[in-house]
């Protein structure tokens, strides 16, 4: 754990676990958060989840179950969660994966060997199964199944002239050509 990394609360972090300089990860609102062997947690990166008890309520829609344990977030082994990236329970991330730069995890459920390209957002409640992988500033609303790869984003889509239209005598619109 580097000095300016923060592991506050319920934590568990496996054998040869590193947690690089700004990532924090926050086991302090009810289940435990447990991090597997070998994983990475890099620069930057946020792990937590939602309260699982309310009062002395537990709350299991904010929990997920691994091996007749509950957890807030379970990460498995060798899994690197690059630069930025959010893992926010109730979340599982299965072994052998990654998680690309500036992703967000939540309410959601990651197999083994799965590949999250960077930029992605998984929004809430979603499954990605095994060997999986998404395409890098996909915004994924449903299941990805087993060996697929999830797209979703838009079609880029340029208007020309907008800044002459819409901005005119600003510094943008004098450096595109007009006045």
């Amino acid at each position: 754990i580097h000095p300016l990394a923060m592991v506050i609360g319920s934590v568990t972090l496996g054998d040869q676990v590193f947690v690089a300089p700004a990532a924090s990860v926050r086991g302090d609102e009810g289940q435990h958060i447990h991090i597997g062997n070998q994983s990475n947690v890099q620069d930057g990166v946020v792990v937590h989840g939602l309260e699982t008890f309310e009062g002395d309520h537990e709350l299991p829609e904010n929990e997920v179950e691994v091996d007749g344990k509950k957890y807030s977030v379970f990460i498995g082994d060798r899994v690197s969660l690059a630069h930025q990236s959010q893992v926010h329970g109730p979340a599982k991330v299965g072994d052998d994966t990654f998680v690309g730069m500036q992703a967000l995890v939540f309410q959601t459920e990651i197999g083994d060997h799965v590949r999250i390209g960077s930029d992605t957002m998984l929004v809430a409640p979603v499954t990605v199964g095994d060997g999986a992988y998404t395409a890098a500033g996909s915004v994924i609303t449903e299941d990805v199944p087993a060996g697929a790869i999830g797209v979703g984003r838009a079609k880029q889509r340029n208007v020309l002239g907008w800044v002459l239209r819409k901005r005119p005598g600003s510094k943008s619109a004098k450096a595109a050509g007009g006045e």
